[in-house]
Parts: C-alpha cells; structure tokens; sequence
C-alpha cells in the first residue's frame, strides 16, 4: 500500500510503499479516507514526544477517518507501530461511528484538538457552569476551538491568551491579553483577570509569569481554588516554579493528556465532542490534499488533514 514513512527523526515523512496492516485480536482493517497533521503527530514523529517509542521506519499517524469492511464510515485509532493512519489502510484498535453531519477531513481535523479542551475542562477540571476560565495559547488551533468549547461548557468568562490576539474576534473570548507584554506588565495583566481554570498549551515563560500573579503576599489574604491544566508546552518545556506559589494561593497543578487521563475516558470525550461538533459546528478551517504531497506539506503552518 501507499503511505508517509519515517525513515529519520530529522526528516520529513516519504511517500513511498509500505507492508500492509494484518489485524490482530480485536483490531479492524480500515480503508482511510481522511488523517490529520496534529501537533502530536509531528512531535512523535520527530522523537519529541514523551510517547515517542517507535524507530524508523514506521508510518506515522495516531487518528483518522475511514470505513469498514461493511462500508460504515468510522473514526479511528490505536494503529500499532510500525502502521499509523497515514496511510491506504490502517489496524484500529478502537472505533466508533461518525456522526453524519461531519465530513471525513473536518473530523479528522478536528477530532485531536478538540478532544484536548473537551477532556481537560470536562474530565480534569471538571469545569461547573458559571466558572472563568482562561486559556494559554488561545491562538492556536486548539487554543481557538478551547475558546468556543469552554462557552459551550458553560464558562462566565473566557480570557484569551495568545501573540495573534486579532485572529480571536467572534471566537467567544470575553477578553484578551496579549503575550507581547514585558514581563511584568504580563503580570499586571494577569491579575486584573482572575480565573478559575487555566487551560495551558504553553508552559514555559508564559505560564511562570502568570503562576507568579496568581501567588499572593501578605498573611492575611483569602485565596480561591485554581485549577492549572498543563496540556502543551509550545512555549518551552521547563518553568523555575517557586514553593510559595503553591502555599500562597488555592493553585493545583494538573496534567490532561495520554496517560494523566485513561484511554477510556478520552473515547468518551472524543464521542462527546465530535457529537457536539455535528449538532452545532464549531469556527475551523482544515485544507485537506493528497498524502502523495506529505514531505513538501509536513510542515505546513495550516491544519493540513491527508488523504490517500
């Protein structure tokens, strides 16, 4: 069959022939139609990924679009290395049926991203109607949909973080700040919004300078719970974390990923969104093309979903 291979961590995936998928135990055989280019993909392809074990050459790919040997049309995941969904055909180890008011490439673009706000305000947070909630990286394309999924969960008020603050008009976002700030104007402005959800896709400095406005002086203060939610680190994987931030405030640190959350439970939040995604469609764009274009397209800055 016709697949991306990774032959080196350093380069992009090659469109070349590739050993069909046998499916073992419970696994099914799908003919992929659609699979999207999601940060994680690109990150466990390049070796960065904590969840990255698999040695070239292998396909990449952990989700997708297809259909079944009866011709029903699924979504899909669990390809077991070396095969992943960039592919002619894919091993699932989990499927379910796809609502119908979605079209292949949306969902397989969609899909990831949302799953990552979806699964982190419902199941870590645990988010209540009512609540404030701000979002680190809301420019991106899972900081964008987070915007609208964290209305739609109910929040009060959703503050939007990002470089590209123009990209977010009629997104939902109450309000805005704009990570172009020094330091501590940064600061300044991140305590003139209080939350209490925080739903991170960067880490790094950003995410240090709001734990320090969230910290408090004083012995006589009263303090709020905050749930942070790590979910990526585009801004930097390390932050210098000060003991008296923990001490001083209501802050819990929490992560929302493959492994903090279990595989059954992120089914259920992918179910739950792509549902919500057909009954009202989010604001998303994805341009879908041939995979045969994966090496000159692995690095396009748009939400890029391949199609044998």
């Amino acid at each position: 069959m016709n697949a991306a291979v990774v032959y080196s961590f350093d380069a992009p995936p090659r469109y070349e022939s590739f050993e069909d998928p046998v499916p073992q135990g419970r696994e099914q055989l799908i003919a992929v139609t659609a699979a999207g280019l999601h940060r994680i993909v690109k990150a466990l392809a390049n070796g960065t990924h904590y969840g990255s074990t698999a040695k070239p050459p292998f396909i990449p790919g952990i989700d997708g679009v297809g259909r079944l040997a009866d011709g029903s049309r699924v979504y899909f995941g669990g390809a077991r290395s070396p095969f992943g969904s960039f592919a002619e055909r894919a091993a699932a180890a989990f499927t379910f049926p796809l609502p119908e008011g979605l079209d292949d490439a949306t969902a397989a673009a969609i899909a990831n991203p949302g799953m990552s706000s979806w699964a982190a305000l419902k199941l870590r947070a645990q988010l209540t109607a009512g609540e404030r909630v701000m979002i680190l990286g809301a420019t991106g394309v899972a900081g964008r949909l987070a915007i609208q999924v964290a209305k739609r969960l109910g929040a009060a008020r959703v503050v939007a973080v990002g470089r590209r603050v123009e990209r977010l008009a009629d997104l939902g976002a109450d309000a805005v700040i704009s990570l172009h700030q020094d330091h501590d104007a940064l600061v300044s402005a991140f305590r003139q919004e209080p939350c209490d959800v925080v739903l991170d896709y960067l880490w790094g400095p950003p995410a240090a300078a709001l734990i320090e406005a969230i910290s408090q002086k004083g012995l006589e203060h009263a303090s709020w719970r905050i749930r942070f939610l790590q979910v990526g680190s585009t801004a930097g994987a390390h932050i210098s974390l000060p003991a008296e931030a923990l001490r001083s405030s209501g802050l819990e640190l929490l992560g929302s990923g493959f492994g903090s959350v279990p595989i059954e439970r992120i089914l259920q939040a992918v179910t739950e969104f792509l549902a919500e995604a057909s009954a009202k469609p989010f604001e998303f764009h994805v341009k879908a093309v041939p995979l045969r274009d994966v090496e000159a397209l692995w690095n396009s800055e748009e939400r890029v979903v391949f199609q044998p």
